[in-house]
């Protein structure tokens, strides 16, 4: 057999060793399933842990407008001066409670106390104001008087409840104020109303039923 060189095709001799190749095998990964249930686990309670830190507090520290109670009336005197065109001398006595709900100090210009007769106002008192400190409560003492007041509007009725030895009073107590939060003051006010219903015979008061507005 003629060899490749008899034919003009060189020839390279193969070599004797071959460079040796590292050959690495990856195995897939199986994550373990409890591994990652408690991972996930231990993220959703953070943040409920989170969201539920968050809400208690914006519940405590959002601004809002104070506690006012009537914690006393007193009837001092009620006398009708003219039968033909009534005229009310009345003095009540009341005792105001004040509570400061924020943890911030609370600052109120005045509390102003007014009277009326089926839901038309006669006269009003205002009562200088106060400072409270943050979750305080403090007692307003305030006297509304009436001399001699002619009744214009509600006569009919004025005479009716005097013939019944009853008379129905509206009372609205009203604090307007600043909250301190910071540096910022945040304006807020409180207001409760009373209904007082005062014997004219023994001079006192029958029944009071007060409720806070919003």
């Amino acid at each position: 057999m003629a060899s490749k060189q008899e034919y003009g095709i060189p020839y390279t001799p193969l070599p004797s060793s071959q460079p040796s190749q590292t050959v690495i095998l990856l195995t897939p990964y199986r994550r373990n399933r409890r591994t990652s249930f408690l991972r996930n686990l231990r993220c959703s309670l953070l943040f409920t842990a989170a969201i539920l830190l968050l809400s208690a507090a914006v519940y405590f520290l959002y601004p809002s407008d104070p506690d006012i109670n009537v914690s006393r009336i007193q009837l001092n005197h009620i006398r009708v001066l003219d039968s033909l065109k009534p005229a009310l001398d009345l003095s009540f006595s009341l005792t105001i409670k004040v509570r400061n709900r924020d943890f911030f100090s609370l600052d109120y210009d005045s509390l102003v106390v007014s009277i009326g007769y089926r839901g038309r106002e006669l006269g009003l008192v205002k009562s200088q104001g106060g400072h409270l400190r943050a979750r305080d409560s403090s007692y307003v003492n305030a006297t509304l008087e009436l001399d001699g007041l002619e009744v214009v509007h509600d006569v009919i009725y004025l005479i009716g409840d005097l013939a019944k030895g009853v008379v129905p009073f509206d009372t609205i107590a009203q604090v307007k104020g600043d909250l301190g939060v910071l540096l910022f003051h945040i304006p807020i006010q409180g207001k409760v109303s009373c209904e007082v219903y005062v014997n004219v015979n023994n001079q006192k008061v029958t029944h009071q039923d007060c409720h806070p507005q919003v």
